[in-house]
């Protein structure tokens, strides 16, 4: 399992929030370097600390674990709808068009 992806998710979404390290360990009740070593993957939290850390970022566990489960496209392909439907009509177009392109590339080889 990669570890560090799921750390480097808490760290986006933490960033996100605009929490220092500190703000977060703070609120989620561990020490500022436990919360690094969860950041960095170099720990892989208990499940009581992540339903926790989930809860803090207010982010379903599947967002935190796109990157190591099984069904992390999907939830991939969610996140992208969501963030492209807060486009201008102008801009999603420029990106469906990019995509287009970029299947089209890709059924060719």
């Amino acid at each position: 399992m990669n570890t560090s992806s799921i750390g480097k998710q808490i760290r986006k979404y933490r960033k996100a929030k605009g929490w220092r390290q500190e703000d977060f360990a703070e609120r989620i009740g561990l020490s500022v370097t436990y919360t690094g070593m969860i950041e960095r993957g170099e720990k892989v939290p208990k499940l009581e600390t992540f339903i926790t850390i989930a809860n803090a970022l207010e982010v379903s566990a599947d967002l935190l674990l796109a990157d190591v489960l099984a069904t992390g496209y999907n939830v991939k392909s969610s996140q992208m709808t969501e963030e492209i439907s807060s486009l201008t009509p102008a801009e999603r177009d420029r990106i469906y068009s990019v995509v287009d392109a970029m299947i089209r590339f890709e059924k060719r080889k």
